[in-house]
């Protein structure tokens, strides 16, 4: 299980990368491709999930062994990343709802700010594996 946490950081990474695509997918008018963008990101987040959740159930909490300044810097990062996490799981949820509804006008605004964070999210989320794991 010891590849799970490549896996994990690869499915973060993935999910920036469709999150960045479907953004300019919506802005250069293309719904379709920006419905399936945005899916295909959900998907990948909620693969993430289970992985981490399952990694952390086998093999419990692992401790950054870093000191010093990177020491810092983790926990600078790890905590906005851990809190807005768990704000972003009902966030994209709700996005997606309304979406699907057609309720457009709900789903941009609360889209305004599900985006962003998400997009922090999988991007801190990489960054941690690396300074756990390279």
């Amino acid at each position: 299980m010891v590849f799970l946490p490549a896996l994990n950081a690869s499915l973060n990474a993935s999910s920036a990368v469709l999150l960045v695509a479907g953004y300019v997918l919506i802005r250069r008018g293309h719904r379709r491709a920006h419905h399936w963008a945005m899916v295909s990101a959900f998907c990948c987040s909620a693969l993430f999930l289970v992985g981490y959740l399952w990694f952390h159930f086998t093999h419990g909490i692992v401790a950054y062994r870093g000191a010093g300044w990177h020491r810092v810097l983790y926990f600078a990062i790890l905590i906005p990343h851990s809190t807005l996490a768990a704000v972003i799981v009902p966030l994209a949820i709700l996005t997606l709802i309304h979406g699907f509804r057609g309720r457009f006008d709900k789903h941009r605004r609360i889209a305004r700010w599900t985006l962003p964070l998400w997009l922090f999210v999988s991007v801190t989320g990489v960054i941690v594996y690396f300074m756990l794991f390279a």
